[in-house]
C-alpha cells in the first residue's frame, strides 16, 4: 500500500481570527496549512519550519500597525529572505493601487483585494503554484550578453575553481544565491554536497548550533548530537546568505574555520575540520559594517579573497527583454498558454523602469501578464499596471539624480553653470529645479496628487504648499521685473 502523498505547504499571516480560520477551514482540503497573526509569529514559523511553505497567503496590515502597511512590506522581504522560492499572494483590504503596485515591486506574485471569492483565491493560489523557477537549469543561471553580464559571467568561471571564499555583493532580488550555485555548478565540487543558508533566516541564538551542531544535552532540547552544516557540507560547497546578520559574538568561529577548517560541536571539545569552499552574500555595505563595529574587519578580509558584484537589473541594457522573453518562454510553456506581445511604447517604458525588486520583480511581472494577457498585445497602460511607481528612486529617466552623483561631480556642474552664465541667480536655479521636479511628478503621477507627493517623498499636504509658494515667487518675480523695466523706460523717457 503506498503511502498518501504529502500535501503542498501554505502559510497564512492574518491579526484577524475570523479571516485566519475561515482560510484555514477553506484551503485545508488541498493544502497543509500553518497560521500567523503577526510578523513575528510567521518568521517563527519559517526558522521552525523544515521544509519553506511553497506560498504564503499574507495581510498587510498587521499589528502593532494594523491600519498601515508598513508590517506586510516588512513581511515580504522577512519571507523571501528565509525561504526564496516561497509564492506571495498578498491578500488585504488596504488595497489601494500604490500599496498593490509596491507589494508586487518587494516580491509578491499577486495582490488580492478584501474580500475575496474562495474559489477565485483558490484557483489563484493554483495558477501561482503552477509556476515553477527554472533559473538553476541554466549552466551559469545568467540570461543576457550585456558586458556587465559578460563581466560577471567571466568572473564566474575565474573564481568557480578556487578552494578561497568569494564574496557576493548585490541588491535584493538581484540574483546572488543563483551566482553562488553557478560557482559551485562550474567548479570540480559540483558532484560534491551544495549547501545553503540565510543567516538572517535564524534565530541568533541557534546560528551556531546550525553551523557547527551539537552534541546531546549541550542546551536544553538538545536530545541528541547533531551535525551543523559545515560537517554537512563535507568538501562541497557552504553558502552563507545575508553574512552581514552574523552575529558579531560567532564571527571569531567563522574567522577559525576559514583559516584552519577546525570548528567545535557546542558541547564538545573534540576538534573537527572542514574542507568545504565557503561562499557568502550580503546586500550590505561590509566596509560601512566594519567601520562602524558591527562587522569583524579581519573576517570581512578572510571572506572577500574574491568579491563579486551582481549588477542591478535597471543597469542591464537590453538585458531586460532578453530576461523577460526567456520567462516568458518557460511560463507560457508551464501553464500551455500562448504569449503576450509588448507593444513598441511598452517595451520603451521596461526600459525606463529602474525595478526596484531586480530579477525577482521582473519575474512575477512575467507570470501576471502570462496569466491576464495571454496571446494579447501589453501596451504601455497595460504595463504599467504592474510597476511600482510609489518612490521617485524607481522611476528612469525622467531627470539626472543628483543623490546618486559625488559631491565632486556636482561641484563640476554648479562650477560649468556658473561660469557660462553671466546672469546666473541661486534662487531662480533652486526653483526652476523644485518646478522641473514637480512637474516630472505630476507627469508620472497622471496628475495624481497623493502619487506625485509620495514620488517626492514628501506628504500631499507639503507638496501643495510648495506648489503655492513657488507660485507666489514666480508671480513676485515678474512683477518685479515689470517694475524694473518700467523703471529703466522711465529713466530713458
Amino acid at each position: 500500500m503506498t503511502a498518501p502523498a504529502s500535501k503542498t505547504e501554505l502559510l497564512i499571516v492574518d491579526d484577524d481570527p475570523l479571516i485566519a480560520d475561515a482560510l484555514g477551514y477553506f484551503l485545508r482540503r488541498d493544502y497543509d496549512v500553518s497560521t500567523a497573526s503577526t510578523r513575528a509569529q510567521a518568521v517563527e514559523l519559517l526558522r521552525d519550519k523544515q521544509t519553506a511553505p511553497a506560498l504564503a497567503l499574507i495581510d498587510l496590515g498587521l499589528p502593532p500597525t494594523p491600519h498601515r502597511p508598513d508590517e506586510g512590506f516588512a513581511l515580504i522581504a522577512d519571507i523571501l529572505a528565509h525561504a526564496p522560492t516561497t509564492r506571495i499572494v498578498v491578500l488585504s483590504g488596504q488595497s489601494d493601487e500604490l500599496n498593490a503596485r509596491h507589494a508586487r515591486a518587494l516580491g509578491a506574485t499577486e495582490f488580492v483585494a478584501k474580500p475575496a471569492d474562495p474559489d477565485y483565491l483558490r484557483g489563484l493560489i493554483r495558477r501561482v503554484l503552477s509556476f515553477r523557477d527554472t533559473s538553476t537549469e541554466i549552466d551559469d543561471g545568467l540570461i543576457g550578453e550585456s558586458a556587465s553580464l559578460q563581466k560577471l559571467r567571466a568572473q564566474l568561471r575565474q573564481f568557480a575553481h578556487s578552494p578561497f571564499p568569494v564574496l557576493i555583493e548585490g541588491e535584493s532580488g538581484s540574483g546572488k544565491e543563483l551566482a553562488a550555485a553557478a560557482l559551485h555548478r562550474l567548479s570540480e565540487r559540483a558532484a560534491k554536497p551544495y549547501l545553503a543558508l540565510n543567516c538572517a533566516a535564524i534565530s541568533p541564538s541557534l546560528v551556531e548550533a546550525t553551523l557547527f551542531g551539537h552534541s546531546k544535552g549541550a542546551f536544553t532540547g538538545a536530545s541528541g548530537p547533531r551535525t551543523g552544516y559545515f560537517e554537512d557540507a563535507s568538501d562541497g560547497t557552504l553558502f552563507l546568505d545575508e553574512i552581514g546578520e552574523l552575529p558579531i559574538d560567532l564571527q571569531p568561529k567563522l574567522l577559525r574555520v576559514l583559516e584552519n577548517g577546525e570548528f567545535q560541536r557546542i558541547g564538545e571539545t573534540l576538534a573537527r575540520h572542514s574542507s568545504a569552499r565557503i561562499v557568502t552574500a550580503t546586500n550590505r555595505d561590509l566596509k560601512k559594517e566594519v567601520r562602524e563595529g558591527r562587522f569583524r574587519a579581519d573576517l570581512y578580509h578572510r571572506l572577500s579573497v574574491f568579491t563579486v558584484a551582481i549588477p542591478p537589473l535597471r543597469d542591464l541594457g537590453d538585458d531586460r527583454i532578453r530576461l523577460l522573453e526567456h520567462f516568458r518562454a518557460v511560463y507560457t510553456a508551464q501553464a500551455d498558454l500562448p504569449p503576450f506581445r509588448l507593444a513598441e511604447d511598452a517595451i520603451q517604458r521596461l526600459l525606463n523602469y529602474r525595478f526596484p525588486g531586480n530579477v525577482r520583480e521582473l519575474r512575477n511581472i512575467v507570470i501576471r501578464l502570462t496569466t491576464k494577457l495571454a496571446g494579447k498585445e501589453v501596451g504601455v497602460d497595460d504595463l504599467e499596471a504592474e510597476l511600482d511607481l510609489g518612490d521617485a528612486s524607481l522611476a528612469a529617466g525622467v531627470m539626472p539624480a543628483p543623490t546618486l552623483a559625488t559631491r565632486a561631480e556636482l561641484v563640476a556642474i554648479a562650477l560649468s553653470d556658473i561660469q557660462s552664465r553671466h546672469d546666473f541667480n541661486l534662487d531662480v536655479t533652486l526653483r526652476r529645479w523644485e518646478e522641473a521636479y514637480i512637474d516630472a511628478a505630476q507627469q508620472l503621477a497622471h496628475g495624481n496628487m497623493s502619487q506625485a507627493a509620495r514620488l517626492l517623498g514628501v506628504i500631499r499636504s507639503t507638496l501643495y504648499n510648495r506648489i503655492e509658494t513657488l507660485a507666489r515667487e514666480n508671480d513676485a518675480s515678474v512683477k518685479a521685473g515689470a517694475g524694473l523695466v518700467g523703471t529703466k523706460r522711465n529713466g530713458r523717457g
